[in-house]
Order: C-alpha cells, then structure tokens, then sequence
C-alpha cells in the first residue's frame, strides 16, 4: 500500500464539519478495530455449495399441476 503525500487526505468528511480530535478519536476507533481481528486463516464457508436455484434453459416452459417434479 502507498502512503499519500498528503496526510490530511486520509480522512474525508462528506458531510458536516468534524475537529481534529473527532478525527482522532474514530481513527484510533478504527485502528484498535483492525488490531482486533485475529488472522486465523480463511473464512469458514457458511450456506450452500450449490446455486440454489433452477437452470431454466434445461427445463421445459410448462409444468402440469399433477406433475411429480414438484
């Protein structure tokens, strides 16, 4: 990552005005945050590993109502 040349680029304030000490304090918020995770490896997978839905190029257009495919 490169460091910008102008320090007081790191922070922006998209709306309002904040002071300098309320930028101190959510930077020191965000960089005991990011100090926090613990970097244990990948993520485990949660949910499905399959699409959970249907292909509809490989179904027909009409399915009767007593059909058994549900």
């Amino acid at each position: 990552m490169s460091t910008p040349a102008d320090p007081s680029s790191l922070l922006r304030v998209e709306k309002g005005h904040a002071e300098p000490e309320e930028l101190a304090a959510i930077t020191a918020i965000l960089m005991a945050r990011a100090a926090s995770r613990q970097d244990t490896g990948p993520l485990p997978h949660r949910g499905r590993t399959a699409a959970g839905w249907r292909r509809l190029e490989r179904q027909s257009g009409f399915r009767p109502s007593h059909s058994w495919q549900g």
